[in-house]
């Protein structure tokens, strides 16, 4: 329903509105960081280790030298020294950034050398016929049986309360089972890209990326330059899902530009992306789950190993959904990491949350069953009154709310919870549900907004659209708080220069740009009241939410939702078909519904495809992924994918000054549980092990079969 403000325009937030930028990118006159024309351009071409571990014997660089249009192969004898001893902005930075340093190999696909030349043809070319010599040594890949030398990283310290032995023994049910999770890609789109000039004493970096001045403050201390003299542009992205932040490309382009003083093109391979754009790590969760007879949780435990590289540390922390989700009086959880001779991984959609709630709602579903309880009203009967772990209490918590409506919806009540009855031809019916959740936070941003002399609006803000609609979104809550029509609003982003602003990531972009939008506009909107008209330069007003961010009181800040699956088995050829899901979810107040919900289904979708479809392996030999490329990787397509309907209940924080949440990720999160459970229901056989493949589904004995 329409609203409007005190000045009688029509509020824009809250209903559907196309993308701003839609035009642009059907016709093609949208511009990718790989497409945008440089004069006197050269092409980089990265070439990457054959071997998994050991060290650079020797580069044959001669021949390749005196190949058509080679400009130059750098590599670490003869590449320019960089800073590796700075603190990122996320922590440690990860040293494969600091490309050609050193003569070691720590994994497959490091890179080794940049060939450089006139032409992209050229440059691929000529790094094929580099050969590189390596003194090669053992290698270890091998997650599956690896454990004994992990260990808990400094930053994820256990939870840990009550005695978990004792609740285990005195309760009347426990759950003890492990679930396991694969290696999975991004696979967005676009590949990874950079550009790289020097320009009147500035390092100018066109790139595809999740936070210009993320990549441009790595650049400044790889490179020991002033902050101001980087300038890093990135105006559309086709798809990030976490893994474009700093990466090995943007340094090569910058390198290469350095040496050649001319601008330098750097765009990955798929292949390249698979070992140097990150990944979700592979998961080993164990699950203990003890309860009464009626259902109410004595012990919680969830524990996750995860993988990192021998050069940097990341956790995949799957344990965290439990420390937010359920109570109980003795509540342990760990995320631990072992090293491997892998890549790093990296964040990808819903890090943490989407394999752990993998373990922690499909061991929910086999607590239900083994209580003879509905699982919904299993997750009410746990529902905790302030955060297990912190003890906060929550800003907003409609989870049960959720299931409600969608168990309304879904037809749930109509269920027969005992698996495996309900049959339709060669096929097994089943439905099943899970929950979600996701943090909603906010993070130090800041805005500017102009008035222009013709009576239009300009918000500079250094935003990120990965493909989410945030351009949209964040034109949206101009138009409202400037109080005029959207069409009156320019939004520019992607830009550096622009100042500090929140990467696109964690779901906290959109709340925390919003919130330095909202500040900036609203001032810029009294001073014009206070004022006799705009000058013809205009009137800018900046804002920097950073002080309203640190007064927030604590609170535990998350997105809820409930996730229903129905899916169809043959238990004789092992295809498993999902014919419907519908997600419904609390995420505050829902700035453009249109790309709300777009983001809440490819979420969706995405959980299908973990469940069913993705799964990286890792050949022990070589120590690369088998079928690095989009064939041999396998994401869902149109034909896997069935009715998937998303929508949202009422969500309204008063005591939030923004009441904008992040939905880029909680779509995905509970979606892989719910179709994992589905599947239970509609064969009798638990599978805990992901993906769900027909193989493993012949394998598994069904009594229903």
């Amino acid at each position: 329903m329409t609203t409007t403000t005190t000045a009688g325009t029509a509020r824009s937030v809250g209903r559907a509105h196309p993308r701003v930028e839609g035009r642009a990118k059907v016709t093609g006159a949208a511009r990718y960081a790989g497409e945008i024309p440089f004069a006197d351009l050269a092409h980089g071409w990265l070439v990457t280790s054959s071997v998994a571990r050991g060290r650079i014997a020797g580069i044959d660089t001669e021949p390749v030298l005196a190949m058509p249009g080679v400009l130059a192969v750098l590599h670490h004898g003869n590449a320019p020294r960089l800073e590796t001893d700075y603190a990122g902005l996320l922590g440690a930075p990860d040293p494969t950034h600091a490309l050609f340093q050193h003569d070691r190999v720590p994994h497959l696909g490091w890179p080794v050398a940049l060939v450089v030349a006139e032409t992209s043809e050229q440059a691929r070319e000529a790094a094929d016929a580099l050969v590189v010599h390596y003194e090669q040594q053992p290698h270890d890949v091998d997650f599956a049986s690896a454990g004994q030398d992990a260990y808990t990283a400094e930053r994820h310290a256990p939870a840990e309360k009550g005695d978990l032995t004792a609740e285990l023994a005195a309760s009347a049910t426990v759950v003890d089972a492990e679930y396991t999770t694969p290696e999975e890609h991004h696979a967005m789109m676009e590949p990874h890209a950079a550009t790289a000039r020097w320009d009147d004493g500035r390092l100018e970096v066109v790139d595809s990326n999740q936070s210009t001045m993320w990549v441009a403050q790595e650049l400044a201390r790889l490179f020991s330059l002033d902050p101001a003299s980087v300038h890093v542009r990135s105006e559309h992205v086709g798809g990030g899902f976490g893994s474009k932040g700093p990466r090995a490309h943007q340094v090569a382009a910058a390198l290469a530009a350095t040496t050649l003083h001319r601008p330098v093109r750097v765009v990955l391979t798929r292949r390249q992306m698979f070992s140097l754009a990150g990944y979700r790590s592979p998961t080993r969760q164990r699950v203990r789950l003890g309860a009464d007879a009626d259902g109410r949780l004595r012990a919680l435990e969830h524990s996750c190993l995860s993988v990192t590289s021998t050069v940097h540390e990341f956790v995949e922390p799957g344990a965290g959904p439990s420390q937010v989700m359920y109570d109980a009086d003795a509540h342990h959880t760990a995320n631990r990491i072992v090293r491997l001779d892998v890549p790093t991984p990296t964040w990808m959609r819903a890090p943490g949350e989407a394999p752990g709630s993998f373990a922690l709602e499909s061991a929910f579903d086999e607590l239900a069953e083994q209580l003879g309880l509905d699982p919904i009203e299993l997750r009410i009967r746990n529902e905790p009154e302030a955060g297990p772990v912190s003890g906060l209490p929550f800003a907003s918590r409609h989870l049960i709310d959720c299931f409600r409506e969608g168990a309304r919806r879904f037809g749930w009540d109509d269920r027969d919870p005992r698996p495996g009855l309900r049959r339709e031809g060669r096929w097994l019916l089943g439905t099943g549900t899970a929950a979600a959740s996701f943090p909603a936070g906010s993070a130090p941003s800041t805005a500017a907004v102009t008035a222009e002399a013709d009576g239009t609006f300009t918000v500079r803000v250094n935003a990120a659209d990965i493909g989410t609609g945030a351009r949209t979104a964040l034109t949206l809550v101009a138009a409202d708080a400037l109080q005029v029509a959207p069409e009156r609003v320019r939004v520019l982003i992607a830009d550096s220069d622009f100042g500090r602003a929140w990467i696109a990531g964690g779901s906290m972009g959109t709340r925390s740009w919003s919130w330095a939008v909202t500040a900036a506009a609203a001032e810029l909107r009294e001073r014009l009241a206070l004022g006799t008209g705009v000058p013809p330069e205009g009137i800018t007003v900046r804002s920097d939410i950073t002080d309203a961010v640190g007064a927030l009181p604590p609170r535990e800040r998350h997105s809820f939702g409930a996730q229903f699956a129905e899916v169809a088995v043959d238990v004789a050829t092992g295809e498993v078909r999902v014919r419907r899901m519908l997600g419904i979810f609390s995420a505050g107040r829902i700035v453009n519904p249109l790309t709300a919900r777009n983001q809440l289904v490819g979420g969706m979708i995405w959980g299908l495809s973990m469940a069913l479809h993705e799964e990286a392996a890792r050949d022990r030999a070589s120590g690369g992924v088998v079928g690095a490329d989009l064939a041999g990787y396998h994401v869902a397509t149109h034909a896997d994918v069935p009715q998937v309907e998303a929508d949202w209940i009422e969500d309204v924080d008063p005591d939030d000054p923004i009441g904008i949440r992040g939905v880029g990720e909680i779509g995905i999160v509970g979606a892989a549980a719910a179709v994992a459970n589905a599947v239970w229901h509609a064969t009798g056989v638990r599978h805990r092990r992901l993906p769900i493949r027909p193989d493993r589904v012949i394998r598994a004995e069904s009594p229903h079969a």
